[in-house]
């Protein structure tokens, strides 16, 4: 029987069946170029790029402001080629355009990450300090608002005054999920263990239209304040989505598996509003880190 009886029919079939292709790929854009004296800043943007990049999920893009003291009137990301803006930045003022562009971006429905110590920069700037709920240092005081508190199973504010950010020596901490459901958090263990870090206490903010995700308690015995301090957070900005992590002080804690898992799962859900990735096996459980070399 000739095959050229079939090719007609074969053709059809061909051109009929549905083409798939590979969804492109997130775009994300990294900021950084200037940090605070007691952070790496700069030295570990390769660590958080290659953490995204590593999901098959994200395009990564790294925008470096001039150094501290130089002009930043030309510094102006063009926040609004990407899905999310990952900030690991504490420095100089932007340009008031380039403010104003940021504020458009996420209340237009763009993604942020908050990654550690990007949540101490810019304590006069109304609209970041909504975007990040609370954040330290700078400055900052009961005039930024109040302290997130988790007590009685709720989240609570408490406006006394004090200072704005502190921490204790690094230890491996505990975190306890609270918002289960939530695409960032859904499947993981209700508690899990982060490697020797930072943990931030006594951030404080306007606290609006925050969902907290995790806290760990502040110990007494490591210069801590005896609460349940907010860890990872989802905040809601105009139509976009902030995910903030007061994890992962510098390299070494960039290697907790904690860390870098919430970190590519909390950028993905500001990027989308959804977590596609599964939880791995070496996610860590309530008794024991878990740290990947």
């Amino acid at each position: 029987m000739s095959l050229r009886r079939f090719l007609p029919a074969l053709a059809l079939l061909l051109f009929a069946a549905p083409i798939v292709t590979a969804a492109p790929p997130l775009k994300a854009l990294i900021v950084d170029g200037q940090m605070n004296k007691w952070h790496p800043g700069t030295a570990v943007t390769p660590v958080l790029k290659s953490c995204l990049e590593q999901t098959k999920l994200f395009e990564v893009d790294v925008a470096t402001s001039p150094a501290a003291g130089e002009d930043m009137s030309g510094f102006a990301p063009d926040f609004k080629a990407y899905d999310v803006v990952v900030l690991n930045y504490d420095g100089d003022e932007w340009s008031a355009a380039t403010k104003k562009a940021f504020v458009d971006y996420v209340r237009g429905g763009g993604g942020v990450v908050i990654y550690h110590s990007a949540d101490n920069a810019f304590p006069k700037w109304p609209e970041f300090n909504e975007m990040i709920a609370v954040g330290g240092w700078g400055n900052r005081s009961e005039t930024e608002g109040v302290y997130i508190r988790w007590r009685d199973g709720k989240m609570v504010t408490d406006a006394k005054p004090g200072k704005a950010g502190s921490h204790g020596p690094q230890h491996a901490y505990q975190l306890v999920v609270l918002a289960p459901e939530h695409p960032v958090t859904k499947g993981l263990p209700e508690k899990f263990m982060h490697s020797a870090d930072e943990l931030y206490d006594s951030l404080r903010g306007p606290a609006k239209n925050v969902t907290v995700l995790a806290t760990a308690f502040s110990s007494p015995d490591q210069r801590g304040t005896g609460e349940n301090e907010p860890m990872l957070m989802a905040i809601d900005f105009g139509k976009g989505r902030v995910f903030h992590t007061t994890l992962g002080h510098a390299g070494e804690q960039l290697q907790s598996v904690a860390f870098i898992v919430t970190y590519q799962r909390g950028t993905e859900w500001a990027a989308t509003g959804k977590v596609t990735q599964a939880v791995p096996d070496d996610f860590p459980g309530p008794d024991e880190p878990s740290v990947r070399k």
